[in-house]
């Protein structure tokens, strides 16, 4: 298919998630839920290239370029060798007479609790949706990547990262019955956007997150103990606490709030604060950190995210001390991303 040139080119990214206070709470057997997360750079990238129908013999081809697989889909939809992609392509039913090639890469670590298989699964259907009749809002791919991974595919998924996709920015999501939700943009002048965004930190501990008995065991005894048990209560409490702190552009109350987060997903089992991240944890306490936060579920592997004190070098030392700490602990780089999904298409000629 490359050795032609495509009739058209889409267009999309969508960003990561970072720092989900609340979580745990947007999920099936929480019923309802609050929760706080924040839309940041390095997005998830997809391209998509529309070709006549003569041009190959194979309708849709996959170019996982993290992975450097490239390979033509199985014409029964198997799902068998990248599942979330496949089904995604399956759910949006892209008329038949379009050939298409979608090359999906993201800069951000596989693994690393920021949602990235939900930004990638937004960017793909929100790409595809520009081939089919009429057109989703934000919100419907955010429900439609969700549907993915939880009907499609059976896998255990909350709602806010596909919805911190869609939409970008600083959120504040109230499910009131999962999974329906409404969505709130926390909208602040420039100078606290900017205060925050500097004092960031996302520390990847070098390993991907996978779920694991300890997220099956607590899922397990959540679901028996129902919405509104005291673990659940204290984690959606968490979410108001940190919208607040916001719009008052106070940053110490922001950094407890993410600090009793932590402290919640640990009272659900120590697990969920892995080693690996009380050892950032301590590090970031020494060097004037005011909060950490345990990005998603927790657990083994994945990320922080780090709110630093209001000195810059203090920042750097505290990022050059983490590295050294570990050669598998990396800062990635971020940017707060004022919008969520993009989509956009070029002619060609």
């Amino acid at each position: 298919m490359t050795q032609h040139t495509p009739k058209w080119i889409v267009n999309s990214v969508a960003p990561i998630r970072i720092c989900d206070n609340g979580g745990w709470t947007d999920t099936w057997f929480a019923g309802h839920g609050r929760i706080f997360n924040i839309g940041v750079y390095p997005y998830a990238e997809v391209q998509l290239a529309v070709y006549e129908e003569n041009v190959h013999e194979r309708r849709v081809v996959i170019n996982a370029e993290n992975f450097g697989e490239r390979y033509v889909v199985n014409p029964e939809m198997r799902w068998d060798r990248h599942p979330l992609l496949e089904a995604a392509i399956e759910y949006v039913r892209v008329p038949k007479n379009y050939f298409f090639e979608v090359t999906i890469y993201s800069e951000a670590p596989s693994g690393a609790s920021t949602g990235t298989s939900a930004a990638v699964t937004v960017a793909l259907i929100g790409a595809l949706d520009t081939l089919s009749p009429g057109r989703m809002t934000p919100h419907e791919v955010a429900l439609a990547a969700q549907k993915v991974e939880t009907e499609m595919l059976g896998q255990q998924c909350g709602i806010q990262d596909q919805l911190c996709s869609a939409y970008g920015g600083i959120n504040y999501i109230e499910m009131y019955q999962y999974p329906y939700a409404s969505v709130s943009q926390i909208q602040v002048p420039n100078a606290i956007w900017w205060e925050l965004e500097r004092r960031l930190a996302l520390i990847y501990l070098g390993k991907s997150h996978s779920s694991s008995d300890v997220h099956g065991m607590v899922i397990r005894g959540l679901e028996n103990a129902g919405p509104d048990c005291p673990q659940l209560v204290a984690l959606r409490s968490t979410a108001p606490r940190s919208r607040d702190a916001l719009y008052n552009g106070d940053f110490v109350e922001l950094g407890k709030a993410m600090v009793e987060n932590t402290r919640a997903q640990q009272d659900l089992h120590p697990a969920l604060v892995s080693a690996e991240a009380a050892q950032v944890i301590e590090i970031a306490k020494a060097h004037g950190a005011l909060g950490w936060k345990v990005n998603g579920a927790g657990g083994d592997g994945g990320s922080l995210t780090l709110l630093c004190g209001d000195n810059s070098q203090q920042k750097r030392a505290m990022l050059r001390a983490i590295e050294q700490e570990n050669a598998l602990f990396k800062s990635i780089p971020i940017y707060l991303s004022r919008y969520g999904l993009r989509v956009w298409k070029t002619s060609r000629t």
